[in-house]
């Protein structure tokens, strides 16, 4: 039966899906299988996506990388696992559910807390197939009974474990401390979840006392508890120790002058306010020298009644009043309108950031960090990404303790209780008596995700964590390191003594074709499903792929995308050339019988191709091993070796036998059209994706 003039993914990619998924190749042996077999594991958990949210770009690119490895090992008769899983994204979910509520005119405010965890995750599971069937489409050949969701009741239990234990060895403490708050998403974060931009605003010099100071944050005056200079600035020296008296729009009030080295001699006049309620630095000073914290800005991001007639105001509300009435009563000596500085700002809404002092739970990092960074050290993990490492070690070498406190409903409780009006807390996962109310706090979404590994694994089929855990490769863009590799290096470690993974492959960011960072503003957002539909997932696996090398940025458009959708068709055609001629050609020949001129020469060619993708695959230059089986097949294939047969120098068997050869070299980066062709020309062989990798004769 002749195949058809043209590939149309459109009649193949459904049909191909259904029968991966029917056959069970996907599915990971159990330990005890493996080991009857004498398998080597090979093991990817998969970097879950947000439950409710539509496949992007990025997800694609990941989708592609771990796909090609997972099938290339799994031919190479490896006990291979792909775990996929989902996450339920904390504060990015409730942020768009609360989005969806304003549309309605409602908000958070308006439902207890029960109401409002049941009501997101309705929402969440009308939507958390969606990120699934699209990662399909493209070819995810992962275990799917192995799926795991952050929330499912046996993760949320390891991960109360974790946090029972911690507690235990004594890394975990409540502390009142400022932390990184958004008035308007109404939780804090932690250091890593600020985005920091550059913004003028103007430095108003003001008068204190004897003393001209400058500060950007005039309203936060009521908060100020001393003035502080450097210790050795001789301009100031003798008013070190001494008490002021300050002119203030609520009345006189008194500070004492301290001496920091915190202080810039530099900055301003040399000589700053101390607000410790709300600048991290001033927090610092106040906590050396035993200063008072007066909170002026609330948790709805309105000044407090320590503003005395401004309370009530918003904070840009009640700077501009308090800059108008310093000015009208002469405590304005200048003001510099072209001051640069960096502000906080938060990663959802953007709203800037308040430092504010809240009492929440922080882990020690310290003893984590220590073992994460012996990890690199041994090259027990290697992070692949140019500079990558470096910046992962930055990281942990300046990390701080890390508060996972959030003050959101969607996520998991913490299992802490207090007495009434006590301070003291119990950890326990049920409620330890009568008298007893729990924490309303839930985790940081990455203390969850910081486990991910080590509770997909012991939480799934009986012996994966023994037989899978280390996994081998774990594979992400790099902008995510410090928020989650790092964390999962720290967890893992602690958890199990052992580093989560062996590999961490962190692709680049994908960017439009004029290298631009995709986004809706400027209207190049690519969508990944759009074209897949248009070219097909081969076409797009292999355009987000071909020649990258991991942590390079990569350019993505729908040309490069039409461009590799003639792969495709190289293939299909390449494939109908075989069937059609190669018995026509040559109707008696079998594998040994008839030598023509060009045999072993395409036979020893064919050989180093299959070496040297190999060797790509093994040390995973997945960009490069793309590069080499797209041009070998294209130009010494196609253009040589098919063109050899016509003339009558390479044999139509030989041929044949390189097909399916290049067939399984090309598989695991194209899987659809791949499979296409095998079925039409070796229709007696089973599947493609469960065959073997071809070995060097």
């Amino acid at each position: 039966m002749s195949m058809e003039k043209n590939y149309d993914h459109r009649q193949h990619e459904e049909r191909i899906i259904s029968a991966w998924e029917k056959s069970g190749v996907f599915a990971a042996p159990t330990k005890e299988e493996a080991e009857a077999k004498g398998q080597k594991p090979f093991t990817i958990i998969m970097p879950p996506p947000n439950a409710n949210d539509p496949m992007h770009i990025g997800h694609a690119m990941f989708v592609a990388i771990e796909d090609i490895l997972i099938r290339y090992h799994r031919m190479c008769g490896e006990a291979t696992l792909w775990l996929p899983g989902t996450d339920h994204a904390g504060i990015e979910t409730q942020f768009v559910f609360e989005k969806k509520l304003a549309k309605q005119g409602k908000s958070r405010f308006d439902f207890d807390r029960e109401t409002l965890y049941k009501m997101i995750a309705e929402y969440v599971d009308e939507n958390s197939g969606v990120a699934i069937e699209q990662m399909k489409r493209l070819g995810a050949s992962a275990d799917w009974d192995r799926f795991k969701f952050t929330l499912d009741p046996e993760i949320i239990k390891e991960v109360l474990k974790t946090f029972e234990k911690l507690n235990q060895d004594g890394l975990i403490y409540r502390a009142m401390k400022l932390v990184n708050y958004c008035t308007k998403c109404g939780t804090a974060y932690s250091e890593l979840e600020v985005e920091y931009e550059e913004k003028n605003d103007p430095l108003y010099y003001i008068k204190y006392g004897p003393f001209v100071l400058a500060t950007v944050r005039p309203e936060t005056k009521f908060g100020d508890t001393a003035v502080a200079v450097h210790p050795e600035d001789k301009r100031y020296k003798q008013w070190i120790g001494k008490e002021i008296e300050v002119e203030g729009l609520n009345g006189k009030f008194k500070l004492k002058v301290i001496g920091d080295e915190l202080v810039d001699p530099e900055f301003g006049t040399g000589v700053v306010k101390v607000t410790p309620a709300h600048d991290p630095n001033d927090f610092d000073i106040g906590q050396r020298h035993g200063l008072p914290m007066i909170q002026v800005i609330g948790l709805n991001g309105k000044l407090t009644e320590a503003a005395g007639k401004y309370a009530g105001l918003s904070v840009l509300e009640g700077r501009k009043l308090v800059v108008e009435d310093l000015k009208a009563r002469g405590l304005i000596e200048k003001v510099d309108e072209k001051y640069v500085h960096r502000i906080g700002t938060c990663y959802r809404c953007h709203k800037t950031i308040e430092p504010l002092p809240i009492k929440q739970f922080f882990i020690k990092v310290k003893p984590l960090v220590d073992r994460a960074l012996l990890a690199l050290d041994s090259k027990e993990t290697t992070i692949l990404g140019a500079g990558q490492e470096k910046i992962l070690r930055h990281w942990l070498n300046n990390l701080k303790d890390w508060n996972i406190s959030r003050q959101i409903v969607w996520g998991i409780r913490m299992p802490v209780w207090y007495k009434t009006q006590d301070e003291e807390y119990v950890v326990s996962e049920a409620s330890p008596g009568e008298g007893y109310i729990q924490e309303t706090d839930t985790f940081d979404t990455w203390f969850s995700s910081g486990q991910w590994p080590v509770i997909t694994l012991k939480t799934n089929k009986a012996g994966d964590f023994d037989a899978y855990y280390p996994t081998d490769v774990m594979g992400t863009a790099y902008d995510i390191l410090p928020f989650w590799i790092m964390r999962m290096m720290m967890l893992g470690i602690y958890m199990t003594g052992k580093s989560p993974f062996k590999y961490v492959y962190l692709h680049g960011l994908v960017r439009d074709e004029q290298g631009r960072k995709m986004s809706k503003s400027i209207g190049n957002v690519v969508n990944p499903l759009d074209l897949v539909e248009k070219y097909g997932a081969d076409a797009l696996r292999m355009a987000l792929v071909m020649s990258t090398t991991p942590g390079n940025d990569s350019n993505v458009g729908e040309s490069k995308v039409r461009g590799m959708r003639n792969l495709a068709n190289k293939i299909w055609n390449a494939g109908r050339y075989v069937h059609e001629n190669s018995r026509q050609k040559d109707p008696s020949a079998t594998l040994g019988m008839t030598v023509y001129g060009k045999d072993e020469e395409f036979k020893k060619k064919l050989d180093l191709v299959v070496g040297e993708v190999t060797r790509q695959l093994d040390d995973l230059r997945i960009g490069q091993a793309a590069e080499t089986v797209y041009n070998e097949f294209w130009h010494w294939y196609c253009d040589e070796a098919i063109e050899a047969n016509k003339k009558g120098d390479v044999g139509s068997r030989t041929l044949e036998d390189g097909l399916a050869t290049l067939l399984k070299l090309l598989h695991p980066f194209v899987p659809f059209v791949t499979e296409a062709v095998w079925n039409e020309v070796f229709p007696n062989e089973g599947l493609l994706t469960a065959s073997s990798w071809p070995k060097m004769k």
